[in-house]
């Protein structure tokens, strides 16, 4: 079943010797097509012009002939030719930066043109290999891929290595074995080969600008080419449609200018990077490993923004502000590849054997003292043997006192501290014999009878008394510190 396309070529009647110069021909002022679109009237197009504009690739794409692109590439071949004159602070009023913005503007019209140029190629090829649309998604792959297998049924004598990898090629070669293609005559396949050439035009174009305004990228962006490189620069700026534009975007959405969401023919797209572009494989962010890339691609995009709009504002020409941001990100870089310290490992301390210093002030001290160890209590914990010891009721229960019943005398007093204790001075005895020296007075002066007569010995004793009651063994043997 024949196409449109088919039927309509079909009517038309080509002469080569005008086809052959349809370069030279076909550079038609613009003004002077719409005078004549004007002028005619639907009753006079006929179905031949209708035919033709439907089978010519330069009624569909008028980019790459027209006058302003080949003015502008005139004009970027002369100035590539001479010596650049034009400074870090030149403006709108110096011809080469004008130019540079026309070139750099135009580079977005050039992508769209050639995606207008594939669906007409796509559309004319069909009928030859109708799956190599879906095999081949790249435009420029397709159109060199149909260039070069042309009309020819045995594509298997075909070299495609040098368009495509292995796998897709492979591919190919097999699908072409049960296509429902079928040959083209000579009409069709000229149609077809001019779209293929009027594509790679459109890409020679494109990589012209961007090749010359890489090469002025020290000039019109000074700091952007500092932090991302001259070659990112200038495809970041050809895909934004110039530096004014770019300025506009926000970092987050430059980190996905010049993403690839299409995979070729052959290749898993579970290993595809998602969103990354033209920053993602620059030569600052190949450069890490591949687990710090995404953070690397976020602070690269981010100081690019910056530096666009200081080079937007004519400020910093010399670049030095981009340089800034180039060690800052260099440094941050450095700072995520370092290694974590290492734990040092400490030796044990040497084991004190000694008594430990106990903290505790006055107030602990008192609670100690008072929740110590009685006398009452120790005496309640011990038992005679081969008696019964007393017992209190107690509620519902019976406790037994032990020897407590029994205790006499100081019945709170605490356990004596052996630390504590106040240890008398030793009394140096000069007497070995244990009796009285006969130099002892038996006389006294006492308060309440003046001079009394005593014995010397019963004093001794009765001051022996005092202080085993008051300083023996008992409640009065803490002194208060």
């Amino acid at each position: 079943m024949s196409s449109l396309a088919d039927e309509l070529a079909a009517d038309l009647d080509f002469d080569s010797d005008e086809e052959s110069q349809h370069h030279e021909e076909d550079e038609i002022d613009e003004d002077a097509d719409e005078a004549m679109d004007v002028k005619a009237s639907p009753e006079e197009t006929s179905t031949s012009d209708l035919s033709e504009n439907a089978n010519d690739v330069k009624k569909v794409s008028k980019l790459l002939y027209s006058k302003h692109t080949q003015d502008i590439l005139k004009r970027i071949d002369y100035f590539k030719s001479q010596t650049s004159g034009m400074t870090r602070d030149a403006g709108e009023e110096d011809e080469e930066y004008n130019l540079i913005i026309q070139a750099n503007g135009m580079t977005a019209d050039i992508d769209s043109e050639i995606q207008t140029v594939y669906k007409f190629l796509r559309d004319h090829y069909a009928p030859r290999f109708p799956e190599l649309e879906s095999l081949v998604l790249n435009p420029l792959d397709y159109a060199r891929t149909v260039q070069a297998i042309g009309n020819n049924m045995d594509i298997t004598k075909i070299d495609l290595r040098p368009i495509l990898p292995s796998a897709t090629i492979m591919v190919i070669t097999v699908t072409h074995t049960t296509t429902s293609g079928r040959e083209l005559s000579p009409e069709e396949w000229k149609i077809t080969k001019d779209a293929c050439d009027m594509a790679l035009g459109l890409d020679a174009a494109r990589k012209k600008i961007m090749s010359y305004v890489e090469s002025r990228m020290s000039i019109i962006a000074p700091n952007l080419s500092n932090v991302v490189g001259s070659s990112t620069a200038a495809k970041l700026l050809t895909a934004a449609g110039g530096l004014m534009a770019f300025c506009k975007i926000p970092a987050c959405n430059v980190q996905v200018l010049g993403s690839n969401r299409k995979t070729n023919t052959g290749f898993s797209s579970a290993s595809m990077e998602r969103h990354v572009g033209y920053i993602y494989h620059s030569d600052t962010v190949s450069a890490v490993p591949h687990d710090l890339r995404k953070k690397v691609a976020k602070i690269l995009a981010a100081k690019c923004v910056l530096a666009a709009r200081i080079d937007a504002q004519h400020e910093s020409t010399d670049g030095e502000q981009g340089r800034k941001f180039r060690e800052d990100i260099d440094h941050k870089v450095e700072k995520m590849q370092e290694a974590a310290p290492h734990k040092i490992t400490k030796a044990l301390p040497i084991p004190d054997e000694g008594p430990k210093k106990r903290r505790g002030g006055r107030r602990i001290r008192k609670m100690k003292e008072a929740y110590a160890m009685t006398e009452l209590r120790a005496a309640r914990n011990r038992m005679v043997f081969g008696e019964a010891e007393d017992e209190v009721d107690f509620g519902d229960e019976t406790e037994g006192l032990g020897m407590a019943a029994k205790q006499i005398g100081k019945i709170r007093a605490s356990v004596a501290d052996q630390r504590n204790k106040v240890k008398a001075p030793k009394q140096k005895s000069w007497n070995t014999s244990g009796l009285t020296s006969g130099l002892a007075s038996s006389l006294s002066f006492t308060p309440v009878q003046g001079i009394e007569l005593i014995d010397p010995t019963v004093q001794a004793e009765r001051v022996k008394k005092a202080n085993e009651k008051y300083f023996g063994d008992g409640a009065f043997s803490t002194f208060k510190k």
